[in-house]
């Protein structure tokens, strides 16, 4: 006799669905408010170091996005990355990766774009697709996939930035991507904890 067991469903990816929440509320929130609340606090610009703003802007622009298309172009690649990433490096390592790209590309974004406004996961995206080319890292080995996904998805990114004149910022995900590639070196050589 077969037993009969509920199917449950689980908070497998606490990190990237917290993120991916948050993200989905500001969308709401700046919806509601008519673009305020991005402008507020979901926007890097550059604005006075004096301001508390300023500081809160340099993380929060990664959960900021300009409309649903932007938000679902984002989000989809998170959810599709984030959740394998997260149960092979630890919730902890995935949070630090989110927080330092946000970091990072909001005071390059600060320092050198003060007359543009930089919100978006792209950054992150970008992050966590190069950190994913070295899950299969070995010791003296540097992996093809890496390799490959640097040389496809950066170069695409220089190419874009030097031909083709949009409103992406290509820098924000060559940046996410070397954060993602140096942490994911630094990872897999277990110089991080795994929590």
């Amino acid at each position: 006799m077969s037993e009969n067991r509920k199917l449950k469903v689980s908070f497998n990816s606490p990190v990237i669905l917290s993120f991916t929440i948050l993200c989905f509320l500001v969308m709401i929130l700046n919806f509601v408010t008519r673009g305020l609340t991005n402008q507020a606090f979901f926007t890097v610009y550059r604005s006075s170091l004096l301001s508390p703003m300023t500081y809160i802007r340099f993380f929060g622009h990664v959960l900021g996005h300009a409309g649903w298309e932007h938000f679902f172009g984002n989000i989809t690649l998170i959810l599709v990355v984030g959740p394998l990433l997260e149960e092979k490096y630890g919730s902890s390592n995935m949070l630090f990766v989110i927080l330092a790209t946000a970091l990072t590309t909001g005071l390059v974004h600060f320092i050198f774009f003060p007359g543009v406004g930089l919100l978006g996961a792209s950054g992150v995206v970008f992050a966590l697709i190069l950190l994913s080319s070295f899950t299969c890292m070995k010791e003296g080995e540097i992996p093809l996939t890496f390799i490959l996904v640097a040389v496809i998805y950066i170069g695409q990114q220089v190419y874009d930035g030097i031909f083709v004149k949009d409103n992406i910022s290509n820098l924000t995900h060559i940046l996410g991507g070397v954060v993602g590639a140096a942490l994911g070196y630094v990872m897999n050589k277990n110089k991080m904890n795994r929590y």
